[in-house]
């Protein structure tokens, strides 16, 4: 199968191409960055040097392919989404710009009319853990935010079965889920030591988890996100509060009954050790999700603990994982690395 990305020069777009590089069902055609037009990808992704000599090309050079990968700039694929969908039957697309059903919901949290509100409902959210069934039979899917992924997956068997009263959530994530375009924020001085607090209150991808989490009516999620220094990566830690107390084994059942059969997700709670719980270091170039849990044996509250890499089951692995899904591949194929340790 034949498939392009447009938009390929970004740190997402980066791992979207070393992924289907080494896919066993896909032939990576054509990529596209506007600055780096006729260049080697080697020149902007260097850890792909031998791997291909494939070169970037404008968008405006895209051919006809077999399914399309948008890694555009948030806005830019709502902006042309009737001519992107003229060059392939199949469309995945990494931005905002489709995630959110309803169109009401761009100018609270992306200050913004959607364009082409008529495209909402032919998307499908692409987390294929939530969604597979709709992404098997969809022929355009959205990618997920970051955060949102992590802890979309993390509460989703809580939330599930209408356990949770509310929800206290903070997520602490790498320097990399900027992008690559510098600023004074990811400037080495500023940036290097930080545990910096960037959205309290307000961040975009609550809508997501507002959308997705709303199994008993729309749920009461609070969220923050602090930077840090690491650049793969995000931990989440969500204090959930119940309406009743569950014990751990509870949880256990819950979990393994969510997730028993899912190819990326990982129940991490061990009794001893450095990694008893969920850590974003070791999962680096996985598609991974871990999670776990810890009881408060004093109250309602469940500490729920998972954690990602933002580029991977965060962006380009969950990407590849949705187009396996939509075009009948083995799901796990092109994303069997394990990660690293020691790191």
């Amino acid at each position: 199968m034949k498939v392009s990305i447009a938009g390929a020069s970004g740190y997402a777009g980066g791992e979207l191409l070393r992924l289907l590089l080494g896919h066993p069902d896909v032939e990576v055609q054509q990529v596209t960055a506007e600055s780096s037009a006729g260049r080697f990808v080697h020149s902007v992704h260097p850890n792909l040097r031998g791997a291909t000599g494939l070169k970037f090309v404008p968008m405006d050079d895209l051919e006809p392919c077999d399914l399309l990968f948008l890694g555009l700039p948030h806005g830019m694929a709502m902006e042309r989404i009737d001519d992107v969908a003229r060059l392939a039957p199949r469309l995945i697309d990494l931005s905002a710009d489709f995630r959110l059903r309803d169109a009401a919901a761009y100018p609270r949290w992306y200050e913004h009319e959607h364009p082409h509100p008529e495209w909402l409902a032919k998307f499908v959210y692409g987390i294929p853990e939530l969604h597979r069934e709709e992404i098997r039979a969809t022929s355009y899917a959205t990618g997920a935010g970051c955060n949102a992924t992590v802890t979309i997956l993390g509460l989703k068997p809580l939330f599930e079965r209408g356990l949770v009263e509310r929800a206290v959530i903070e997520v602490k994530v790498g320097s990399s889920e900027g992008g690559n375009s510098p600023s004074l924020a990811s400037h080495h001085p500023e940036r290097s030591g930080s545990v910096r607090s960037f959205a309290p209150t307000g961040h975009r991808h609550q809508a997501e988890m507002q959308q997705e989490l709303a199994f008993h009516g729309q749920p009461e999620i609070h969220f923050s996100a602090t930077a840090i220094e690491l650049v793969r990566g995000i931990l989440l830690t969500a204090h959930c509060f119940l309406k009743e107390r569950v014990q751990e084994r509870d949880l256990w059942g819950i979990y393994r009954e969510a997730y028993g059969n899912e190819p990326f997700i990982r129940l991490v709670r061990d009794r001893r050790g450095v990694y008893r719980y969920p850590e974003p270091k070791i999962l680096a170039g996985s598609n991974f999700c871990d999670i776990g849990f810890e009881v408060d044996p004093d109250s309602n509250r469940v500490v729920i603990i998972a954690a990602i890499d933002n580029l991977m089951k965060g962006a380009a692995g969950n990407a590849v994982q949705a187009m396996n899904v939509m075009c009948g591949f083995d799901e796990r194929a092109g994303l069997g690395f394990t990660g690293l340790h020691p790191i």
